[in-house]
């Protein structure tokens, strides 16, 4: 069976997900862990069949190439490849066909990104090896924001200090931002450009985006994934004479870590960065989890006001993500003051557990409160095969 592939590469793992030429059927799933170590392992699903094999010390195109193997045996033949690139700086607003002048141009916002554009280049170098005939596809996190105007992404700063180094907000997630909100429109039955949408992808990273028209025209996050909402372990927005004090108190590199991967909900709580951990020991007492949870909500409530206010409306806000699709607790936490807006959260279905798309608004709520699982790898299909497959038809 032809296939379209998904190639999500980060500094230590590699996913890969196979879709039919639909972008709609899942064919195959696995990923590699611990790329890079001497204990690299392959774990994969194919219907109900599930396995599991090391790989030694595999690098990312080993990685790559065992996955591709497992497709292979799958049954799978590879049509084209769809890549997830984090930053593509202010040159790409869509998805393109992956060429050489392509891969310069992810290859120069490297400096943009310089933890998540390496991994995406090897992953895209290692399938083109492996796969020459085949057409790939660049995905861009940051594409979807490049509708948002001068007075949502410029920063106030000099401007010839920050047009000098590309100082200004690009926005991430907004592959799962754009599919969530193409969603809500299917889930409403109106067109996404009739509608006015607050999306809240809450996970490990987190970001809020205002969606007017179908049209990103604000976000939280900003030239890098630092900024924003309080995340796993990333500090959000912060004060920025913090930021000099912190690097001339610890040495640049250990601020750059401490704000990095030391802050977030596990800074906050001193216990994980995982939400379900945090208020698992928030239940029992622990003070400083209960906290963590307070500044987590109270953080995405305001942005969520703010988001609605920049668009002078709210149709509908959508939780998505990890902890935007499981959290009871933080889903109400969030939604607890936002009738400023019109958003009424019904107790009771929000306490209901579920895995479908859903609404948990009270019937009287102006707004709407929407659950929508977000599907990255499927909106990453769906752009290959708008690209490639019906592209070549």
């Amino acid at each position: 069976m032809k296939g379209i592939v998904v190639v999500n590469c980060g500094s230590s793992s590699v996913k890969l997900d196979a879709f039919d030429l639909e972008a709609k059927q899942p064919l195959w799933s696995g990923a590699v862990e611990r790329v890079g170590t001497d204990k690299a392992t392959l774990k994969s699903e194919h219907g109900d069949k599930k396995a599991e094999r090391s790989l030694g010390a595999a690098d990312h195109a080993a990685a790559v190439s065992a996955l591709l193997d497992d497709v292979a045996a799958a049954g799978v033949d590879v049509a084209a490849v769809g890549h997830r690139v984090v930053h593509g700086g202010t040159r790409f607003s869509d998805s393109v066909i992956v060429d050489d002048d392509v891969i310069a141009a992810v290859e120069a916002c490297v400096p943009l990104a310089p933890l998540h554009n390496p991994p995406n280049l090897k992953g895209l170098a290692a399938v083109r090896a492996r796969l020459p005939g085949v057409q790939n596809v660049a995905v861009f996190d940051t594409a979807f924001h490049q509708t948002l105007p001068e007075s949502a992404w410029r920063y106030a700063l000099p401007r010839e200090v920050a047009d000098a180094s590309a100082m200004r907000r690009f926005g991430f997630h907004g592959t799962s931002h754009r599919y969530v909100a193409s969603r809500a429109s299917a889930f409403f039955a109106r067109p996404v450009e009739t509608l006015k949408l607050v999306t809240l992808h809450l996970g490990n990273g987190c970001s809020a985006c205002a969606i007017d028209g179908g049209r990103s025209v604000d976000t939280t996050m900003g030239m890098t994934p630092l900024e924003g909402l309080v995340m796993g372990t990333r500090v959000g927005d912060i004060d920025p004479a913090i930021v000099l004090q912190l690097a001339r108190t610890h040495g640049v590199d250990e601020a750059e870590h401490l704000l990095n991967k030391k802050s977030g909900l596990l800074g906050l709580s001193g216990v994980s960065h995982d939400m379900r951990d945090v208020i698992a020991a928030a239940d029992g007492g622990n003070g400083a989890a209960a906290v963590a949870v307070d500044v987590f909500t109270r953080r995405a409530r305001k942005a969520v006001g703010a988001l609605a206010c920049a668009m002078g409306g709210l149709d509908a806000l959508v939780f998505t993500g990890g902890i935007g699709e499981n959290s009871a607790r933080v889903r109400a936490g969030i939604c607890d003051g936002l009738r400023v807006v019109g958003a009424l959260l019904h107790e009771r279905k929000n306490s209901a557990s579920s895995t479908a798309e859903r609404d948990l608004s009270t019937m009287d709520s102006r707004a709407r409160i929407l659950v929508i699982p977000t599907d990255e790898e499927r909106a990453i299909a769906e752009d290959v095969r708008r690209l490639v497959v019906l592209g070549a038809a």
